[in-house]
């Protein structure tokens, strides 16, 4: 029997997926993916999600802004972000946090981009700590500031590190706050050997998986179209790394998924 796992985050509103989305879905069904988390990235993205979630039984929807595209985003996100919060599919708020990878030229220029993503997460915090939401949190050099941000909130709001990739040092201070970490196909990459570490000391009830499709599809699969089914392979890896059977991490995984994400089914 196929053990059951979630992909806690996808982009299936991504254009990648526009030609043949009921057959990325039936893969993933069949692979044994139960739920599918479609993850926004602006107030379009959100919305899209939102209204895949209304669509597929097995879909729910996370609404955010991305901190890459802060230049673009209101200055409040909040009214609209609340509208969107109240759907009964909305699992969380995200994917937000602080990416410094590419940062503007200029002193100013990046003083000004920091602040606007600060502001940016700030706002997408307030929302999540009103709403009951845990947050999905994307942070890209600039672990530091992320987790000191995220911990004023960690009384009301829980964060998932998605795509983590830090030292197990840095795990574990998410976790101290009560947070999470989830895992993607790097942990097969044959140069992901500090992931491997790092998943090896997390808890079981602390970790999820996901894709983050169309992206970092695992091994076999690296460099193609990355899709919710291949979380089967990720699942194998993580089960072979953390020496369990791939029930018990199913088991562990969905418990965490559910609880975070209040998925009630």
């Amino acid at each position: 029997m196929t053990a059951e796992f979630f992909d806690t985050h996808a982009h299936l509103d991504f254009p990648d997926y526009a030609q043949d989305l009921n057959e990325v879905i039936g893969r993933a069904q069949s692979a044994g993916i139960s739920r599918i988390i479609s993850i926004g990235t602006s107030l379009e993205s959100s919305r899209q999600a939102v209204q895949l979630a209304e669509k597929f039984p097995n879909v729910y929807a996370v609404v955010g802004w991305h901190p890459s595209e802060a230049a673009s985003a209101p200055d409040d996100l909040r009214p609209a972000l609340r509208e969107l919060a109240r759907h009964p599919k909305v699992a969380a708020i995200g994917e937000t946090g602080l990416d410094y990878h590419r940062l503007p030229e200029g002193e100013s220029a990046r003083a000004e981009y920091k602040r606007r993503q600060a502001a940016l997460f700030e706002q997408q915090l307030e929302v999540a700590a009103e709403f009951g939401l845990n947050c999905v949190i994307h942070q890209r050099d600039s672990f530091d500031d992320t987790l000191a941000q995220l911990k004023p909130f960690a009384s009301k709001v829980r964060g998932t590190f998605h795509c983590f990739g830090e030292s197990t040092d840095r795990m574990k201070q998410v976790l101290e706050i009560g947070s999470l970490v989830s895992f993607t196909g790097i942990v097969t990459f044959k140069n992901g050997q500090n992931v491997r570490e790092t998943v090896a000391a997390t808890p079981m009830d602390k970790l999820m998986l996901e894709t983050d499709c169309p992206y970092l599809a695992p091994v076999p699969y690296r460099g193609k179209r990355c899709e919710p089914a291949y979380v089967k392979e990720i699942s194998e890896m993580v089960a072979q790394v953390k020496r369990c059977s791939p029930q018990e991490l199913s088991a562990a995984t969905c418990r965490t998924a559910r609880e975070f994400f209040r998925l009630s089914d």
